[in-house]
């Protein structure tokens, strides 16, 4: 089967979401990287609630409401100016050091790059000129447009619809083994991008291949597109 495209997730795979925990541990001392911890893990199970539920509200609102959480659990007073100041660097996300080099190759290649994030479209467009990827990626797809998040289905399928494919012609990358296993489960060709060596999910699924960095996604796609 032909490569036709990757679908990059954003948060996690590409933007380091605990690059926040610097500055949090800046402004609540001790408490920075449990903070950043919770943080994510409360985002994330927000997102699966409001899709249950037929709930949405939009990643920006989820991760606002997941920090002011995290803040309450560990008894943390979280000001106007310190939400804005955490929220404000939520946008900026750093960028993992080896993207630009390895998108570089895909690209040079002549592979058709997507994001497909929870996020905001002006989260993704923030994130995204603030790490220095302007300019790598084809489309940057939110689920914004189908107001569910991964893993739905309909989340998914904005990648076969946006390169005109089917799912097994697209490979999709994520740091995230839930959002992996969706995919996988969806039909997408998969690569679990294993940054903090944590064990598989136990679902049943397995992806395609696993690497530690985004030199191992390029490998792979590369080796795909010349089959």
């Amino acid at each position: 089967m032909p490569l036709k495209a990757i679908a990059f997730d954003a948060y996690g795979t590409l933007f380091d979401v605990y690059s926040v925990g610097a500055l949090a541990e800046e402004m609540f001392p001790a408490k920075g990287a449990q903070l950043a911890t919770i943080w994510r893990d409360k985002q994330i199970e927000y997102t699966r609630l409001r899709t249950l539920c037929d709930q949405y509200a939009d990643f920006w609102q989820v991760t606002e409401d997941a920090l002011v959480y995290g803040c309450a659990a560990l008894g943390l007073t979280l000001d106007e100016p310190a939400r804005a100041r955490l929220m404000g660097a939520y946008a900026e996300l750093k960028a993992f050091p080896e993207n630009a080099h390895e998108l570089t190759r895909l690209k040079v290649a002549g592979v058709p790059l997507s994001i497909l994030s929870n996020g905001t479209p002006w989260m993704l467009e923030q994130a995204v000129n603030a790490s220095g990827l302007s300019g790598f990626f084809d489309h940057v797809l939110s689920v914004d447009r189908v107001k569910k998040f991964k893993t739905a289905p309909e989340a998914y399928q904005m990648g076969p619809d946006t390169f005109d494919c089917a799912a097994c012609d697209v490979l999709f990358v994520s740091s995230n083994c839930w959002d992996i296993c969706g995919a996988t489960w969806f039909g997408y060709r998969t690569i679990w991008l294993n940054r903090y060596g944590l064990p598989l999910e136990q679902l049943g699924i397995e992806p395609h291949r696993i690497g530690t960095s985004l030199s191992d996604v390029a490998d792979f796609a590369l080796e795909l597109a010349q089959e």
